[in-house]
């Protein structure tokens, strides 16, 4: 248990500094269009091209995890992350070719943290109790918005202080700085040694241990939570790459580190309590996927209600307010579908959690970028957030008609391979 413990803190950080990193850009959106003169078209490219990458790696990402353990997995992909994040404003400044290297930059960040979350649940799936699940995974889910806070309040302040390259230098440097000390205090030599056969076998699957996936796919739930599951991810991901541009442009006046730290702030306990309260009612008694849609409405239906009224308003405070508050309700996607995916197949999650999470950073790029058309030629932030509400809906009514708990990966009809 007190190695658990300290396992969960790790990841947490670990999650921390994945947000740090793919957060750089949107932070330095506005600096990097100036210095680059770039305009919402060409910034939507370089913000959305990260999603591209994303998408490529979910599914064999999440493949080998559950061959050869999430935590190789999750190491070798933050030393390459941590290494391109440091190197960025370097090779930046040697080319001249700023838009196509930056588009390229963004697509190999994405590349390399497509893993992450794959091997994250595939870890946990195979290492955490199905009573304790929900709270781990929200407690490790809470480095999202701890990341986008630390990289927003110091990042904003760097920013301004040294320039956009100081932030790069940051999250790159603490990342390396993460890699190093998980290897060296948790996981002994012999466990970080990957053979090449060992490899071999994670590319592969085995015949008895091959999953059935016509059969798996035919179920209604298995779709309804990756429905669910692409349409909050994208949503996510918009609000992720814009909010920063969106307050900067709505309220020049407004200090950074304020829109860029309030609602992530607030995001971190909400997640810690979706987690536990989730656990609570379930070891109450209450039927598993009754809390896991009761946790899902919260999430995406009442956050976007809050992401409607963030379009509507004109004062600073109450856009902080709506902001925060759709932000944080997001938290509690965290104890609905991303727990779901575990509860339905267990002995593949990392797998469908890949398949899940590709269809969400497809639907990213979509989003993302047309975020950043619909600004252009709309000339209004309404648009933005009317698609990130209509997207959730979406998502969220299938899960309702669809969505079970019960595992699908172990049914007598699966026996037969």
């Amino acid at each position: 248990r007190p190695e658990s413990r300290v396992w969960t803190v790790m990841l947490l950080l670990g999650t921390c500094l994945l947000y740090c990193a793919r957060v750089t850009v949107p932070i330095c959106a506005v600096a990097l269009s100036s210095y680059f003169d770039w305009d919402k078209k060409q910034s939507g490219v370089v913000l959305s091209s990260f999603f591209w990458g994303y998408c490529l790696t979910q599914i064999i990402g999440g493949h080998i995890s559950d061959q050869i353990g999430g935590e190789k997995v999750l190491l070798l992909s933050a030393s390459a992350w941590g290494f391109l994040t440091v190197l960025t404003p370097v090779l930046t400044h040697v080319t001249s070719a700023h838009l196509v290297f930056m588009t390229s930059s963004r697509f190999l960040m994405g590349l390399l943290q497509g893993v992450y979350f794959p091997s994250l649940a595939s870890l946990l799936s195979q290492r955490v109790r199905e009573s304790e699940r929900a709270f781990t995974y929200s407690t490790v889910g809470t480095g999202s918005q701890f990341g986008t806070l630390v990289i927003g309040g110091a990042g904003s302040l760097l920013l301004d202080w040294y320039g956009w390259e100081s932030v790069f230098y940051f999250s790159g440097l603490l990342t390396l700085l993460w890699v190093y000390c998980t290897c060296k205090y948790l996981l002994s030599e012999k466990e970080l040694i990957i053979p090449i056969d060992y490899l071999t076998r994670g590319l592969s699957i085995p015949k008895q241990t091959k999953v059935p996936w016509k059969q798996l796919f035919r179920k209604a739930p298995i779709w309804a939570v990756i429905i669910a599951q692409l349409s909050t991810a994208s949503t996510f991901f918009t609000l992720l790459s814009w909010l920063p541009t969106f307050f900067k442009e709505t309220f020049p006046e407004s200090k950074g580190w304020v829109f860029n730290v309030v609602p992530w702030l607030v995001a971190i306990p909400t997640s810690l309590f979706s987690g536990f309260l989730s656990d609570h009612l379930i070891s109450q008694g209450y039927r598993t996927i009754t809390i896991r849609k009761f946790m899902q409405v919260i999430g995406s239906g009442v956050s976007s209600v809050f992401a409607l009224c963030l379009g509507q308003t004109s004062s600073f405070c109450r856009a902080i307010v709506f902001a925060s508050a759709s932000v944080g309700l997001q938290t509690f996607n965290h104890s609905g579908i991303s727990v779901n995916v575990q509860d339905l197949a267990p002995s593949c999650a990392g797998l469908l959690f890949g398949v899940a999470n590709t269809g969400g950073a497809l639907l990213g790029v979509i989003c993302v970028y047309l975020a950043g058309y619909l600004i252009e030629t709309t000339g209004s932030w309404i648009s933005v957030f009317n698609l990130v509400a209509a997207v959730n809906s979406i998502g969220l009514c299938v899960f309702l008609l669809f969505g079970e708990a019960q595992r699908v990966d172990t049914d007598s009809a699966y026996m037969d391979l």
